[in-house]
């Protein structure tokens, strides 16, 4: 199993994310994290909560400002699928897909920040890729 442990190195006053694996201990920058991991998981989500709602992949690509094929690995699961989400953040992504639909939405980068935020607030999330 991964979890994600925020950890605050007193001498040199940096965060660092903390990974366990099978009890193998890795450090990432919150930032790698956010960039490999949260954000195309986040993606993914929204990609695979608007084609549920029976719109195009196409159209979900103009959506979300993303390729057609991106769209399509994120349904797939071949790209996005690493996080397995709380309640609070699938709600958020569901609201999030109401507003989309609904063309409510001014500005969609704020809005996925939102949600990585409430990821981030999360102390173990876990990647079920690794889950026992």
């Amino acid at each position: 199993m991964i979890w994600f442990r925020r950890d605050l190195d007193a001498d040199s006053n940096l965060l660092t994310i903390v990974i366990e694996i099978q009890g193998q201990k890795y450090m990432k920058s919150p930032c790698e994290v956010i960039v490999w991991d949260v954000l195309p998981s986040i993606r993914a989500a929204i990609a695979e909560e608007l084609v549920r709602r029976q719109i195009s992949q196409k159209e979900v690509s103009k959506m979300l400002g993303i390729t057609p094929p991106a769209v399509s690995q994120y349904v797939s699961k071949k790209r996005g699928y690493s996080i397995e989400f709380d309640d609070d953040v699938k709600a958020a992504i569901s609201r999030l897909a109401d507003d989309l639909t609904q063309k409510k939405v001014e500005n969609l980068v704020e809005r996925i920040c939102e949600i990585c935020k409430i990821v981030r607030g999360n102390e173990s999330t876990c990647v079920p890729s690794q889950c026992e």
